[in-house]
């Protein structure tokens, strides 16, 4: 009998011994999507960052790519179960702060070294089939328990603003780790608690309606064939990601060569640097015409937010996504960064002298900045969804999630 127990042991030692394994590989491909994209992911550095050789990892798998979708899979299923979490609570605005504050948590643990980040999504869409199919499959249903915080929806309205809602409170999470950076550890609780009033109540002040200006945004280029280069290389990594929109995906879908794109820019990094570069100056060009707009500061914000969301929303020449940071080298990407901070901290000014006339409620300006520029970086991702109505109206409602908060209805009448 001891025999019989001794060897059920040994077996469920080797089989903690496998997962235990097999989860530090997948943390380490984790770390190395973040770092490289899932293309750029290699068995040597995964190896590498585990102690272990090359083999060894062939042994969980097979192949880069199914070592990949393990990683992405794993992502997925963290996040339905932090949703699955949220979901035991009575309310949408106790779900939605559950989920909030169960992803500070995740974060916190990870800034101790207590777990591994999980791998972002950016590189999803970039997999070849069937793993691609399954991990899309994944990730509307990730989408669809978000949509669910808000509770099963009465009207075709309810279902587009709780789409919105999710989604923006979805790219929150993603666009969080980069500018959390920028806080202590002990500040967190801070942090969650400010990112919540945000999402609960909006940046509206008392009274003030959603009437933006569309500003003319001046596309023109001194060299058109380089600018038709930027626009088709960043529809592509917004579709595709980093590495999945290749020099020659981007040559095919202009019908040139791939020596006409090297006439325009040097390197794939230098392109990816260059449509950044691109989305960058249009939204610092919407927030200067904001300005000069004139009127409140709700009315300069609101211009300005609406105006790139119309920009997005129509793929005439949309803003590069910020997941492509992670194809960049780390120099380049700390660079783009940067300026993207800078941005933001426009924004911030903005909040605050709105705070001052009272147009904007009383927020932390610095955190409600970075929530709108994940808000008006994803809106690409939600271009089907803004085509199933007035674009005037999708941008009011998309907008509303954040300017009027995530349970006010006001956007579905």
């Amino acid at each position: 009998m001891q025999g019989a127990g001794t060897e059920k042991d040994d077996g469920e030692q080797g089989t903690k011994r496998f997962r235990a394994k097999r989860d530090a590989i997948l943390a380490a491909a984790a770390e190395a999507i973040n770092e490289q994209s899932a293309k750029g992911m290699t068995f040597a550095d995964v190896a590498r960052r585990v102690g272990l050789n090359t083999t060894s990892v062939t042994y969980y798998f097979k192949r880069k790519e199914d070592l990949a979708a393990a990683a992405f899979e794993h992502t997925l299923d963290y996040l339905l179960v932090m949703l699955d979490a949220a979901a035991e609570e009575a309310t949408p605005e106790a779900r939605v702060r559950r989920y909030v504050a169960l992803n500070m948590a995740r974060l916190a643990r990870i800034e101790r070294g207590e777990e591994k980040a999980f791998a972002v999504l950016s590189d999803l869409r970039a997999t070849e089939e069937p793993l691609r199919g399954r991990l899309m499959a994944g990730w509307r249903e990730v989408f669809r328990r978000t949509r669910l915080l808000w509770g099963p929806a009465g009207t075709r309205a309810q279902t587009d603003l709780n789409s919105a809602r999710a989604h923006v409170l979805l790219e929150n999470t993603f666009w969080l780790p980069i500018w959390l950076t920028r806080y202590e550890p002990d500040q967190y609780d801070r942090v969650e608690a400010r990112l919540m009033d945000v999402l609960a109540h909006g940046l509206a002040g008392a009274e003030v309606d959603w009437t933006p200006t569309l500003l003319d945004l001046d596309h023109a280029d001194a060299e058109p064939g380089r600018a038709a280069f930027l626009l088709a290389a960043t529809r592509l990594i917004n579709e595709l990601g980093y590495r999945g929109a290749s020099v020659q995906k981007i040559a095919s879908e202009l019908n040139v060569t791939k020596g006409s794109f090297y006439h325009h820019l040097d390197a794939k990094d230098d392109l990816v640097v260059a449509c950044y570069r691109r989305s960058f100056d249009t939204i610092a060009q919407s927030q200067a015409l904001g300005d000069t707009e004139g009127g409140t500061h709700w009315h300069r914000l609101s211009s300005a937010v609406a105006t790139l969301l119309d920009v997005q929303f129509a793929e005439r020449s949309p803003l590069l996504r910020t997941t492509a940071l992670s194809g960049l080298p780390v120099g380049e990407r700390n660079a783009m960064v940067e300026r993207s901070n800078r941005i933001a901290r426009r924004y911030a000014g903005t909040i605050m002298d709105g705070t001052a006339e009272g147009s904007i409620r009383p927020v932390d300006a610095l955190i409600a900045a970075q929530m709108l520029m994940a808000l008006q970086n994803a809106a690409f991702d939600m271009r089907k969804w803004a085509g199933t109505m007035p674009r005037e109206r999708a941008t009011a409602m998309y907008a509303s999630t954040l300017f009027y908060g995530m349970f006010d209805d006001r956007m579905t009448g």
